[in-house]
């Protein structure tokens, strides 16, 4: 296959797993191969007839039909979790699913508009600590989740999403690490996660940057790319600092399949939508990106250039993306598609190597090295 000049992040790949994508019989892997990998527009009959393909799919629609419950308490243990209902809503978006293509989805959907407090904060329905019986409470993992997911499906103009917008863009704080967000307690149950009042949150932070990637650039609120900057200073201070029990070793870099929580994968699928932060910003910037990016790649990609999970959660053993005996088209697609958005840093990346970098607690984990002809 021909690489263009937006192909140099294929270097990074012992073998280019194109080809085998658009040849695999999951229809969300050839979808993001031609929209993303390819980078071929969504207008074109080609990537319509593969994301209507995508929509349809055994995988897709095997998954929706296991939604989540939203308005009853299942025992749902975190946000981290499968059966959180926003995590499935965002990632079978990632496999090609759009807003109108299942009821389920708009009538889920529906449901997380319908929960929220007159100050923006979207609510989530269960038992917080110190409080037995379930109810509905907010914490910034909840606003800034929903936010995004609402926004995913094309509901920007929902009173509900432009209130959780202004929520999200209060909230942005001073931190111990810089510009970002913190965990701020539920305004009922007085309760938020653990760590030190006052460090940035990570995983909230990714969202809030997340959702404002989806808002056209001059709507969005200013020290977005500041805030991106912060969470590359949490990367470079790992080894002697651990905002909200946050690691940076073998769990940050080997990506848990889905992937729904903190991790080097979630990372850059949202600090690749602030070209800036490399582009413009400092070497010391551009070498923590790379060194992630090249993180992603040794601990996930084989030598043939594909992906075969090394972590899943449970409940996903039918799909190629749960299970850790074969490559998954699906995972491999869209890894790489989160090291195309860094195709300009290439050089950068392939000067990185891993097993020199510390993780936050020292060690280098098992990488799987790339292979390069």
């Amino acid at each position: 296959m021909q690489k263009s000049g937006t192909d140099r992040w294929v270097e990074l790949f012992a073998a280019d797993p194109r080809p085998w994508l658009l040849a695999s019989d999951e229809p969300s892997a050839r979808w993001v191969t031609l929209a993303e990998l390819q980078g071929l527009s969504e207008d074109q009959p080609e990537v319509r007839t593969a994301r209507d393909a995508a929509a349809t799919s055994p995988m897709v629609s095997g998954l929706v039909g296991a939604l989540p419950a939203w308005e009853r308490d299942e025992g749902v243990s975190g946000h981290e979790s499968p059966a959180y209902l926003p995590n499935i809503l965002a990632f079978v978006a990632d496999l090609g699913l759009r807003a109108g293509d299942d009821d389920r989805v708009d009538q889920a959907l529906d449901l997380l508009c319908a929960h929220q407090d007159e100050n923006g904060r979207f609510l989530s329905f269960g038992r917080a600590p110190g409080h037995p019986e379930p109810r509905w409470s907010s914490l910034p993992c909840d606003t800034h989740m929903i936010t995004d997911v609402l926004l995913r499906y094309g509901r920007a103009g929902h009173p509900a999403v432009r209130l959780g917008l202004e929520r999200i863009e209060a909230d942005l704080q001073a931190t111990n690490q810089g510009r970002a967000w913190t965990c701020i307690p539920d305004p009922v149950v007085r309760w938020r996660g653990p760590g030190r009042k006052g460090d940035v949150c990570p995983q909230v932070t990714l969202e809030a940057l997340r959702a404002f990637s989806r808002v056209p650039e001059a709507r969005r609120p200013p020290h977005l790319v500041e805030a991106g900057k912060t969470m590359l200073n949490v990367w470079r201070h790992r080894a002697d600092h651990l905002p909200y029990q946050f690691g940076h070793g073998l769990r940050f870099k080997a990506v848990k399949w889905p992937p729904l929580w903190y991790g080097a994968y979630a990372t850059l699928d949202t600090l690749g939508r602030y070209p800036a932060l490399w582009r413009e910003g400092s070497a010391a910037d551009r070498r923590s990106l790379a060194e992630m990016v090249a993180c992603l790649v040794a601990y996930n990609v084989a030598a043939d250039g594909t992906v075969t999970p090394r972590s899943v959660y449970r409940g996903f053993a039918g799909y190629s993306f749960g299970q850790k005996k074969t490559p998954s088209p699906s995972a491999t697609a869209l890894l790489a598609a989160v090291v195309r958005r860094f195709d300009d840093l290439t050089d950068e990346i392939a000067d990185v190597d891993v097993t020199l970098l510390g993780s936050s607690k020292g060690g280098s984990g098992t990488p799987i090295p790339p292979q390069r002809g």
